[in-house]
């Protein structure tokens, strides 16, 4: 109701992975290209995936054009909230293979993940 009163649009629908299905599509050497959109402090001293790269949110706009249209996209933050706002964004924008990592960093680690 509250949508129909103000006009206020529902969020994008996207692509949610676990930890485990992203670990697998790693292993089997699928294209993926990992985003992390932490701060470069959380992504050097917390620790981040093996092969991703680091575009913090607040320069994601600024810097979309370094990422390629026609590869996955997997966005990654600590929990899973920055990266859905990061893949909603690029939705927007034409990117039409991106998902978001569903626990972020935190449920990465809790697995037994390796990371850096």
């Amino acid at each position: 109701m509250f949508q129909s009163l103000f006009g206020v649009r529902s969020a994008i629908k996207i692509s949610q992975l676990d930890v485990h299905e992203l670990n697998e599509r790693l292993a089997n050497g699928e294209d993926i290209l990992l985003v992390d959109v932490r701060s470069p402090g959380e992504y050097e001293y917390d620790g981040h995936i093996a092969g991703s790269r680091l575009l913090p949110l607040p320069s994601l706009m600024q810097r979309m054009n370094e990422l390629p249209k026609d590869r996955p996209v997997v966005c990654v933050c600590r929990s899973g909230a920055r990266s859905q706002t990061a893949c909603e964004q690029l939705t927007r924008l034409g990117y039409a293979n991106v998902s978001n990592l569903r626990g972020g960093m935190i449920d990465w680690k809790r697995a037994g993940l390796s990371y850096q």
